[in-house]
């Protein structure tokens, strides 16, 4: 039997991918769209042969599951319509923009017998799984330091306006690194130390983010979240990592298999697995086998918890701020 899955709010530029990944699965059936702006909605739903729902209860009626793509801010509320009419979850990243938000969803987590899943499709690429096999083969001894980067070209639009975004590339960028750091060095982020800047665009937004993390052991991870690229910069792929271990380094770049293709601009044309349909195949998966999904809300709250300390760092000036203390 498919599962139905309704897609409430089209906003992040990723709901394509993740409707088409949907449609493209037997397992599942996109029963139609909601959006908080009817018009948008429907400009999304009518050319993907979708049925468009002005009312929110009456989709959520009619499905299993709900796949989350609204503005950042809005997350916590759909989250919370979601559980409450015991409905299957993946919302999009970050998972919290603001403190308050955060500690509603964390709420809201143990209240739900559901899937529950976070879209961080790195996690399923092979090139981070073959890395992390190797790590835990000892390959490389301890890990005690990363250099990692999640660059990209400023998406603009609602990205830039803090009131629905709840930041700049530091939010937008940060959460999905840090969910891998999380997995390699251990869910336990200690201490974020953030500096931003806006030297490219010089808006009130920021477009470049340093961050550095601190976890048990001694490990750190440095960060660049960056709006750094150029309007006509490659369209997708700069998450890289240099895992640097005591007896050697791992260097992986998880969006490297792909061909170069110059027109307008530069574009990525992506080779091999599809890390979008393999994290739809997941949330397919662990609703129909009734188990918990390889990512968690709970892996997105805490992501979204480093890059919030990051933020009180900055109003601090720059200091270390203790992840723990927003919690």
């Amino acid at each position: 039997m498919a599962v139905l899955v309704g897609i409430f709010g089209i906003a992040h530029v990723h709901a394509p991918s993740f409707v088409g990944c949907c449609q493209a699965d037997e397992r599942a059936r996109v029963v139609g769209v909601w959006d908080g702006n009817p018009e948008r909605g429907r400009d999304f739903a009518t050319p993907r042969n979708l049925a468009h729902f002005e009312n929110q209860e009456e989709l959520l009626g009619q499905v299993d599951a709900v796949v989350i793509c609204s503005e950042n801010i809005y997350h916590g509320a759909l989250i919370e319509v979601a559980v409450k009419a015991g409905k299957h979850i993946l919302c999009e990243k970050p998972i919290a923009a603001t403190p308050e938000e955060a500690k509603k969803i964390s709420d809201l987590v143990p209240k739900s017998d559901k899937v529950s899943m976070t879209s961080f499709p790195c996690p399923f690429s092979p090139t981070w799984r073959a890395a992390m096999a190797r790590v835990q083969a000892g390959e490389i001894g301890k890990v005690v330091a990363v250099c990692a980067t999640n660059q990209g070209t400023c998406p603009f639009g609602w990205f830039v306006e803090p009131e629905l975004s709840g930041g700049g590339a530091m939010i937008d960028h940060l959460v999905h690194v840090t969910d891998l750091l999380n997995r390699l060095l251990g869910p336990n982020p200690l201490q974020v130390q953030a500096q931003v800047g806006n030297n490219i665009y010089g808006q009130e937004w920021e477009d470049t983010a340093m961050v550095t993390v601190s976890y048990g052991g001694g490990a750190f991870a440095t960060i660049d979240s960056s709006w750094s690229k150029p309007a006509g910069y490659k369209t997708w792929g700069n998450v890289k990592l240099n895992i640097v271990g005591e007896q050697g380094v791992i260097e992986l770049d998880l969006f490297a298999p792909g061909l170069d293709y110059y027109s307008d601009r530069h574009y990525h044309l992506g080779v091999g697995a599809s890390l979008d349909a393999l994290m739809v195949d997941e949330f397919l998966s662990a609703i129909l086998e009734d188990r918990v999904p390889e990512v968690t809300l709970t892996d997105g709250l805490l992501a979204s918890q480093v890059a919030l300390a990051g933020y009180a760092s900055v109003r601090q000036g720059g200091a270390a701020v203790s992840v723990r203390s927003l919690s």
